[in-house]
């Protein structure tokens, strides 16, 4: 018996997403590094490098340890900023046969603003995720912990812009709920989360510490319990939807972060070791699908069950 046909699409606020398979900014490059590995138009979106107002060099080596569960870094927003972005990257970026989601850093919410405006000006940027919640950089989480900071930047993003606009909250906080509350509150379309928890790494040997800026952002299978946490509760307490990130590299982790309350994920340190994964989990989502015994993505979004109402916290 011919099983019924799925619909992969999903909607993130204003945002339309052919599938909810996408890649998490600093883990694909600026894409063009992948074109000849992955065939970008099958994924559902993709989020280049994050581009900040101004050339950044980044931190001092080493900038990324492995770890027993993941990988630490601290690469510190190495890019060449958004007049060489504009130039030099966006002109292939807006050809590729999917959507496009610039990732943007600003040290003031005023820079968020302009590089804002000037993206959507542009043209062929689909939507915005800012990025409030990098722990590589002095000011990188300033935005992203306090829920006054973090509604300004999206208050004055969201009127300097009419480009869907995706707030990436850090876990590094006491409750990325209220963080997550601000976002909303002040126009943004739609949270992504997580982005790296704080870490370290040490050689007791020579008494110091691995990585050159000394602390930095732990990804991969490791925070997967943490992002899911976060997922979950914020999904009970916003209207908006969520991108779910953190240690997704196989079917089961996908239905997973959607059962838990993400409309769409993106996978990071995975497309380090296995640069075709994204590919794997588009062509396997339809199967998984119907496992569940639903006909589309958004059927399943936020339907795990609790038996008791606890406090998610």
């Amino acid at each position: 018996m011919e099983q019924p046909a799925v619909d992969l699409s999903v909607s993130l606020g204003r945002l339309q997403l052919p599938n909810p398979i996408t890649v998490a900014s600093g883990t694909f490059g600026y894409i063009r590094e992948m074109e000849g590995i992955v065939d970008v138009g099958r994924l559902g979106a993709v989020i280049p490098k994050t581009v900040t107002w101004q050339k950044r060099l980044g931190n001092a080596p080493w900038r990324t340890v492995e770890t027993a569960a993941g990988l630490l870094n601290s690469i510190g927003l190495d890019n060449d900023g958004i007049d060489y972005f504009l130039a030099e990257h966006l002109p292939y970026l807006r050809r590729l046969p999917t959507k496009l989601i610039v990732s943007i850093a600003g040290r003031t919410a005023d820079e968020f603003a302009r590089m804002a405006e000037r993206l959507e000006a542009a043209g062929g940027v689909a939507a915005l995720e800012l990025n409030i919640s990098c722990p590589n950089v002095a000011h990188g989480t300033d935005f992203g912990a306090d829920p006054v900071k973090c509604a300004e930047v999206v208050r004055l993003v969201r009127s300097a812009c009419d480009l869907p606009v995706i707030a990436k909250l850090s876990p590094n906080v006491t409750s990325i709920v209220e963080i997550a509350e601000a976002a909303e509150q002040n126009g943004a379309d739609a949270v992504s989360m997580i982005n790296t928890v704080l870490g370290m790494a040490v050689d007791w040997r020579r008494r110091r510490p691995l990585l050159g800026n000394v602390l930095g952002g732990l990804s991969g299978p490791a925070v997967k319990p943490i992002a899911l946490r976060c997922v979950y509760q914020v999904r009970s307490r916003l209207s908006i939807p969520i991108m779910g990130i953190g240690g997704i590299a196989s079917i089961d982790d996908v239905m997973e972060f959607i059962v838990a309350g993400a409309s769409a994920v993106q996978v990071g340190t995975a497309n380090y070791y296995d640069p075709q994964v994204t590919l794997r989990l588009v062509t396997q989502l339809p199967g998984a699908l119907q496992e569940a015994g639903v006909t589309s993505v958004r059927d399943l979004v936020g339907t795990l069950r609790v038996a008791d109402e606890v406090d998610r916290g």
